[in-house]
């Protein structure tokens, strides 16, 4: 059987996507920088003169070298269904994060410019403001994640003013970053005709890649819907949920009931894989049934269930981890790589 994808010609543009990682660490110690997105903050420090600050959650996002000033960074994307910034996880440390800086409600225009998109508009929000204004709207949220979302509109109605970028053609504007982000838009544009994969270096779609490679799978290139419910296919049709992190504890988020029948109807097994995403290699891979994942994770969330009301408590997310403990006992566990 012949490999699904023409595997020396990706790799080659993966090693051109380290490389463009390997200089921006050291021109600005951020690494990592095809994960959560963070391509899309360098997208708006390059035009905001920011520099971006090393980390991921737990830290700000930019700063301003000449006044100091702290920046958090929200953005969607145009082709985006949900044309508003959420906040995940919502609570009073998140609004007292705020405070003590600016945040920058980025609009990314990937429809009218060559992907991955540029900032076209923006605003500019007191972190005070944003805090004081999500504080007096939390109450009134249903939902027990705590998630909220902020629309244009909102920020209208609090007195924010929007602020217009001059563009012209994809990316040609001066900036500190102009540069890596041409040879990230070129490389990424080349890998997604090899692959068929579209916004590829949105979601975890790379990471994705690196393990279909190895076990000559073929990545799912929808995002969400019906036809976006699994991850990757073999050659015979059929189906895999894919976990991608960089430690042995993979975590399975929003897991209802419904997206728990779907992992025991529609996947043959669900792949586990450690990478390495500074280096992007691909370090472990593991596979286990649907149903062996299932019934640790119906456990696990049980317990934790019954832990909180224990406490008084009700829980906010339903969002479990499987670790290498978890699953190296179970009867349908086998190291793939």
């Amino acid at each position: 059987m012949g490999s699904i994808y023409n595997v020396e010609e990706v790799y080659e543009l993966i090693d051109e996507l380290k490389e463009i990682q390997e200089i921006f660490y050291k021109e600005y110690n951020v690494n990592d920088i095809f994960s959560n997105s963070k391509f899309y903050e360098i997208i708006i420090a390059n035009q905001l003169n920011h520099i971006p600050i090393p980390g991921h959650s737990g830290s700000r996002d930019a700063i301003n070298p000449k006044t100091n000033i702290e920046y958090e960074y929200k953005h969607f994307k145009e082709t985006s269904s949900n044309h508003s910034w959420t906040f995940n996880d919502f609570t009073m440390s998140t609004m007292e994060h705020l405070r003590p800086c600016i945040v920058i409600f980025a609009h990314i225009n990937d429809r009218d410019f060559k992907y991955p998109g540029i900032m076209d508009w923006y605003y500019e929000v007191d972190g005070n403001l944003i805090a004081n204004y999500l504080e007096d709207a939390t109450p009134k949220i249903k939902n027990t994640r705590k998630m909220i979302n902020v629309s244009p509109n909102q920020l209208e109605n609090i007195g924010c003013k929007k602020t217009f970028v001059n563009v012209s053609d994809h990316l040609d504007y001066e900036g500190n970053y102009k540069k890596i982000l041409s040879q990230i838009s070129d490389v990424s544009e080349r890998l997604e005709k090899v692959t068929g994969i579209e916004k590829i270096l949105t979601s975890n779609k790379i990471w994705e890649l690196l393990v279909a490679l190895l076990l000559n799978h073929k990545v799912n290139a929808e995002q969400g819907g019906r036809l976006g419910s699994f991850d990757a296919s073999d050659s015979d049709g059929n189906h895999f949920e894919y976990k991608v992190y960089k430690t042995r504890n993979w975590n399975f988020q929003d897991i209802s009931i419904n997206v728990l029948n779907k992992y025991l109807t529609d996947d043959k097994s669900i792949i586990l894989a450690v990478v390495d995403k500074y280096n992007m290699v691909v370090k472990e891979i593991y596979s286990i049934s649907p149903e062996d994942a299932v019934n640790r994770l119906k456990e696990k969330l049980n317990y934790k269930i019954c832990s909180l009301k224990g406490k008084g408590k009700t829980i906010r997310r339903l969002q479990i981890s499987l670790t290498f403990t978890d699953i190296k006992n179970m009867k349908s566990f086998k190291k793939l790589y």
